[in-house]
């Protein structure tokens, strides 16, 4: 594990806050956690997330307990687990006072709904689109084997091609903040509206039961070829 820098920390943070890095501060993101790993990851995610410090006025030193505490949420440990982790000496007072468990989940759980964590958290989490994109791939897959398959019924093979035809298509623009005009050449136009008429077709043989093998054998655009 890479020990951090004074320097890298400066470089690393808004500019309001180049000021508050202390020597203190990097020795204390250097000894961050017991495990290299764990305090790798810290450490790391310290220096992503910095941008949030713009949202409003935040300490360093909170943003460092915030990191710590997301990166424990990230590794899949639970919110209890994370505070003690983050705050041993705060929970240690805690329980020395004799703390209910019930105030000291009250505790926690503003902890975790706090700005700070929250802003942090947005920054980190990966959209489930991204996350399951290979099972999205295996769906298109599935649906393109139902539309080709023989062996089941023309209404699968129809909702299959439907289906395939949904979600392939090109994604709408939506609340562009400059229009901008294509003006589209009297061929462009033409293909498209052939390849639109072709989509339909298919749907309709596939309906009617014609083999998909002899659909997939149809020409796109029947003509003559003519050399100039």
């Amino acid at each position: 594990m890479s020990m951090l820098t004074k320097e890298l920390v400066q470089k690393a943070l808004p500019a309001n806050l180049k000021n508050s890095v202390t020597d203190s501060l990097v020795d204390s993101l250097n000894q961050i956690a017991g495990d290299p790993l764990i305090a790798e990851q810290i450490q790391n995610n310290f220096l992503s997330y910095t941008n949030v410090m713009k949202e409003g006025k935040f300490k360093t030193e909170d943003y460092v307990k915030a990191v710590t505490y997301v990166s424990h949420k990230l590794m899949g440990y639970s919110n209890l687990e994370c505070y003690i982790r983050t705050f041993p000496d705060r929970y240690q007072t805690l329980i020395a006072k004799g703390t209910s468990a019930q105030d000291i989940a009250s505790h926690v759980s503003g902890y975790n709904k706090g700005k700070l964590v929250n802003l942090i958290m947005e920054q980190c989490l990966v959209p489930s689109w991204v996350l399951n994109q290979d099972l999205f791939q295996k769906a298109i897959n599935t649906q393109a084997e139902l539309m080709l398959d023989i062996q089941v019924s023309p209404k699968v093979r129809s909702d299959a091609a439907n289906s395939l035809m949904t979600h392939l298509k090109r994604p709408e623009t939506q609340n562009m903040a400059i229009s901008m005009e294509v003006k589209e050449s009297s061929g462009l136009n033409e293909l498209k509206e052939t390849l639109k008429e072709l989509a339909q077709k298919q749907i309709e043989l596939i309906d009617s039961g014609v083999e998909t093998k002899l659909i997939a054998a149809s020409p796109l655009v029947e003509g003559e070829y003519k050399e100039v």
